[in-house]
Parts: C-alpha cells; sequence; structure tokens
C-alpha cells in the first residue's frame, strides 16, 4: 500500500503490521483502522446535497410504486437474483444474467451459480431476520457471511470474523515494491481485538437512530464506507456490504421493500467506486463519495422502479392471454404470479404453491407452456424447470 496516500486528515491512523516471507524475510508495513463514524453529517457541497435529494426523490418514488401492488414481496426474488448476479460480478465470480436467473436453486451447475445463489439464500436470511425485529448484530452479520460462503473452498473460514491480515487490490506499480503486502491497493485492519472493536462500534452506530442529523441516504453512505474499509471476513465483504445498503434503507423507513437493486450500477463504474472508498479513507473526501453513492442510489432506484413497472405489465399481458383463452381455471392466474415472483419453478413448487395436485400442477403448467406463456429450460433434464420467457425478457434487458 502507497502510504504517501494518506494525509493528515485522513479519517483513521496507520498501524504497524509485521510478518515474515520465506524468501525476502521478515517485513513491516502498515494498515489502516478507520475512526467511529462521526453523529453528524460531513461537511457537503450544494452540488452533493441535491444529488442526495434526487436519491431521496427516486427511492421515494420506488417505495410508492412497491407499496400500490396488490403483493409488494412479489418482485422480491426475481430483484434478488438480479443483484446476486451483479454483485458476484464485482468481486469476480460472474455467470450470464439469463443462466442465473434459470438456474436451479438446489442444484447449481457451476461453482459460479453456488456463489450468486448462497447471495440470494442470504439476503433472504437477512431480510427475514429484520422483518421479524431482530436487531443487526455482529453475529447476524457472521452468520449470513456463513451462508454466503457455504459450499466454497472458504467455507471452513467462514461465519466468523477474520482473524488474520488480508490485503484488497494491486497497486499500479506494484512491480516496484518488494513485500507482497506493499503491493496491495488497500491494507484494512488487522484481524483480532481491534477489528472486533470496530465493527461493534459500526453495528451500534448503524442501530442508532440518526433521524434529524443525517440524511438516511448519507447514513447508508456512510455505513457502507466504514464495513467495507473494515474488510471484517475473510471474503464475501463487499457483497455483504451491498446487501447492508439495502437494509439500512429499509431500516430507516425509506424502503419498505427490499427490492432495490444497487449493484449493476456500481458494478459498471467498479473503478470509480473503488477509487472514492479510497478517497475517503486517504483525504477525509467524505463529499465525493457521498455524492457517487448519491448517484448510484438514484439511478438504481429509478431502474429498479422501471423493472417493476415492466413486470407488472407482463404479469397483466400474461393473464389477458389466459383470458382470451378456453383456460378458465383461477389456478392458471395463480401460476402466472408464481411464473413472475420465480425466475425458474418445477412442477413440484406449482404444487406446493398453488396446493394442488400433482396431476392438477403437471396439467396446468403443460397448458400454460400450449399458449405460450411458459417454456422449460431444459427438455432433456429429469426435473424439468420451467420459466416465463417474457419475464425473463424483461429482468434480462434493464440495465443500470
Amino acid at each position: 500500500m502507497d502510504l504517501g496516500m494518506f494525509l493528515n486528515s485522513a479519517p483513521g491512523e496507520l498501524v504497524t503490521i509485521r510478518g515474515g516471507d520465506p524468501v525476502l524475510g521478515s517485513w513491516e508495513h502498515k494498515a489502516f483502522i478507520p475512526e467511529p463514524l462521526p453523529t453528524t453529517m460531513p461537511d457537503l457541497t450544494p452540488t452533493t446535497y441535491l444529488a442526495v435529494a434526487e436519491a431521496r426523490a427516486a427511492l421515494a418514488a420506488l417505495d410508492s410504486t412497491g407499496r400500490q401492488l396488490p403483493n409488494p414481496t412479489l418482485l422480491r426474488l426475481p430483484t434478488l437474483r438480479r443483484e446476486a448476479q451483479s454483485t458476484s460480478a464485482l468481486e469476480g465470480t460472474y455467470a450470464p444474467l439469463a443462466e442465473v436467473f434459470t438456474a436451479d436453486d438446489d442444484a447449481p451447475a457451476t461453482a459460479e451459480l453456488v456463489e450468486i445463489l448462497n447471495y440470494v439464500r442470504m439476503a433472504n436470511a437477512g431480510f427475514a431476520s429484520v422483518s421479524d425485529g431482530w436487531p443487526l448484530s455482529v453475529t447476524m452479520l457472521s452468520e449470513l457471511q456463513g451462508i454466503l460462503m457455504a459450499g466454497t473452498p472458504l467455507e471452513a473460514q467462514s461465519g466468523r470474523l477474520r482473524d488474520g491480515q488480508v490485503v484488497i487490490g494491486r497497486r499500479d506499480d506494484a512491480a516496484s515494491v518488494r513485500v507482497p503486502v506493499e503491493a496491495a491497493r488497500f491494507v484494512p485492519s488487522p484481524g483480532g481485538h481491534q477489528l472486533e472493536v470496530g465493527m461493534r462500534d459500526l453495528v451500534d452506530w448503524m442501530r442508532a437512530d440518526h433521524r434529524g442529523v443525517i440524511d438516511p441516504v448519507v447514513a447508508a453512505g456512510m455505513s457502507h464506507y466504514q464495513f467495507e474499509t473494515l474488510h471484517p471476513f475473510r471474503d464475501g465483504n463487499g457483497r455483504i456490504g451491498r446487501f447492508l445498503i439495502v437494509v439500512h434503507l429499509q431500516s430507516t423507513g425509506v424502503l419498505a421493500e427490499p427490492t432495490l437493486t444497487v449493484s449493476p450500477w456500481f458494478e459498471t463504474r467498479r473503478s470509480q467506486y473503488y477509487d472514492h472508498l479510497l478517497g475517503v479513507s486517504t483525504r477525509n473526501d467524505w463529499d465525493s463519495y457521498l455524492r457517487f453513492f448519491a448517484e448510484g442510489l438514484r439511478q438504481a432506484a429509478e431502474v429498479t422502479r422501471h423493472e417493476m413497472v415492466a413486470l407488472v405489465a407482463v404479469q397483466a399481458e400474461l393473464k389477458d392471454v389466459i383470458r382470451a383463452s378456453p383456460l378458465r381455471a383461477d389456478s392458471a392466474h395463480a401460476l402466472v404470479d408464481l411464473a413472475v415472483a420465480n425466475p425458474t419453478f418445477t412442477v413440484r413448487k406449482v404444487e406446493g404453491e398453488l396446493g394442488v395436485s400433482y396431476g392438477r400442477a403437471n396439467k396446468l403448467v403443460g397448458q400454460l407452456v400450449d399458449l405460450g406463456i411458459l417454456d422449460v429450460v431444459d427438455p432433456d433434464t429429469y426435473t424439468r424447470r420451467f420459466f416465463a420467457p417474457r419475464v425473463l425478457e424483461v429482468l434480462s434487458r434493464a440495465t443500470p
């Protein structure tokens, strides 16, 4: 890490870390520990205040649209799969969006899909805990990280705060440095007691009521910076950190339903994203970072709202196809709802969700296939999975 980047205004301290290399011998370097978050707003320029206000307006429009839906939770899983794909891509785990939407939850075909679908399970577990009234805690975050890393090579080292040192990224001039740790773009807090204290402080800060003092969009940006800078886990920090943005907005009442997908916007601007986070650590540049963060939330909210409206339109369109057919069963309309809420599903899923016999579910699926509403993912597999092509089309064309 280039220690010359850190100005006297940096909101934290550089602490000495030491280690050994079998070839290079003992080394000594520095790691950055951020100071606890302030209880007041950082100094922001008028341009940033305007960006924050625009983000609040876009989030309010998204929330209002969601509240008008007969079943606001209907669109949670589709948006979660989109978020899972983009947030994982930011960390180097990529699978095509269409594969993510049609993947089998119980038997992901690739290691990449395992991690991506783990994110969906982790987010669902986190949202459920928050909805059930469980307070955010270090224990909860550790458990969620364990879910995220299940079935991966790092599973045994997961589900708890890291106790060792990690480094983030690689410097552009890495070839000129002697020790590998010096080649890192950023070196976060050492593991152990200092990291535990930092995480407890962050969780306490997120649970505190900052209304009337710190705008919720600013508070979400501040807590996101702190989490990413502490980098508390061996892996999965970026994914959990971006998940916490939505949790924070939900807990402060900005969003009633956590359908916001933030990662697609950040994914297309990853270099700027990382630069702005680093800018806070090195020169206390909250203003540039929070302006960038607010702009991201505004555009993410607008894209998510557009996608929500488009999915509701498709839902109505598919039900019109049923009304124009000889099919009259109410369960056919219920199956359309299921196909919108679940990008891919089995006949067993239809049986359980609709409360009908397997034979009836199988016949119903076949009837909607004949109408062109549904199609099969892979007809050659033993357990056939179905999807609605029009739903997949809407989900795949939404862009940040």
